[in-house]
């Protein structure tokens, strides 16, 4: 396939467009960005969008690394490696962006109006949000291990680590710490 400039425009503006949806962090943005490159685009399969995620958060460094090695992808699957740096820089900065621009301003204007009804309610507001968000980034993330027969194990970790945080006050690195010992020994 020709990744022409409609495709580095279609790929820059959704990826512009999406970075204003990412209340909670870029990962929040993972259902659309399937729907987007695998389901309609298909410039990525299940497996690579599920294993680019899970590099990058595996990785150090910020959670906004997953959309880069998408964007690496896709420039592979595209054009070869020519195009990967292109594209994932295309997808970083149409991400980056308008975010960086809307965050730094909008934090300003609440820590001047910290004390007002308004500020207060909307950041109260933003919670659920970002709790159903972050459940739909599970379901797609789960859904691309496919019918696997140890699916619902990895079901019954989410929810208990889930339990977990909400109802006790144990560091989240022992939480990872644990799933990686689990992973590790094939339970997973």
């Amino acid at each position: 396939m020709v990744f022409g400039w409609s495709e580095w425009l279609a790929l820059f503006s959704h990826f512009l467009s999406l970075s204003l949806l990412a209340v909670g962090g870029a990962i929040m943005l993972a259902p659309e960005m399937h729907r987007y490159l695998v389901d309609e685009r298909m410039w990525l399969s299940d497996p690579q969008f599920a294993s680019s995620i899970a590099l990058a958060q595996a990785a150090p460094g910020p959670n906004v690394l997953f959309i880069a090695l998408l964007g690496w992808n896709v420039g592979l699957n595209l054009g070869g490696f020519l195009f990967a740096l292109p594209a994932m820089l295309v997808a970083l900065v149409g991400v980056l962006l308008p975010s960086t621009v809307l965050t730094y301003t909008a934090s300003r204007w609440g820590h001047e109006n910290r004390d007002r009804r308004s500020v207060r309610a909307f950041k109260m507001a933003m919670a659920p949000i970002v709790i159903a968000l972050l459940l739909a980034t599970t379901w797609v993330l789960a859904s691309s291990a496919g019918g696997s027969s140890t699916a619902w194990v990895s079901w019954l970790l989410t929810v208990a680590s889930a339990l977990v945080v909400w109802r006790t006050r144990i560091h989240l690195l022992w939480l990872l710490g644990a799933g990686a010992v689990v992973g590790a020994l094939g339970w997973v």
